[in-house]
């Protein structure tokens, strides 16, 4: 892992409160991934990205969990992937501040989880409490394998998979 510390922040103008690190890791079935992630002290800006070694096409992954065992596939998500999951009606655009990861379907939804939980304990609005709290219900039993859920993923830069045999991937022509 290659780590520059002490680092100008582009953001805040900080001289040495950012931290960029790099490393590299073989996913099987995907091939070497690196890893980018930049932190600042200072301001607390924090992004991360994931980008394949070899050069991919543009893509949409779908997957549909159906067990509890499916929350431990692998997902590997670059900032330019957009992530959608009809059962929940939840969905999160590539760009503006999204990151890039290596998790697993459990750590996916985890992510949609803690938005949730943010939105329930922060509104005020009862019918929106109502909403979430029924959603994170919902997801609950989503990862318990009780409610089939449906993951699609569009990548215009092929950097994001699902490894597995259950996924479905289609390469998506013209959209880079």
């Amino acid at each position: 892992m290659d780590i520059l510390d002490k680092q100008p922040c582009p953001y805040c103008g900080s001289k040495d409160g950012l931290t960029l690190t790099e490393d590299e890791t073989e996913v099987p079935y995907f091939g070497k991934l690196f890893m980018f992630s930049m932190k600042c002290n200072a301001c607390s800006v924090s992004i991360s990205d994931v980008e394949a070694a070899d050069e991919k096409e543009p893509c949409r992954i779908t997957f549909e969990t159906s067990s509890e065992k499916d929350m431990s596939v692998r997902v590997v998500k670059s900032s330019h992937a957009s992530i959608n999951i009809p059962t929940l009606k939840m969905s999160v655009e590539s760009g503006n501040g999204s990151e890039g990861y290596v998790s697993n379907i459990e750590g996916l939804l985890t992510r949609f989880e803690d938005i949730l939980k943010d939105e329930k304990e922060n509104t005020e609005d009862d019918e929106d409490k109502l909403k979430a709290k029924n959603l994170l219900k919902k997801m609950w039993k989503v990862k318990l394998g009780d409610i089939p859920c449906k993951i699609i993923i569009e990548d215009s830069t092929g950097n994001s998979a699902i490894i597995s045999d259950k996924a479905v991937i289609e390469k998506l022509k013209g959209k880079k």
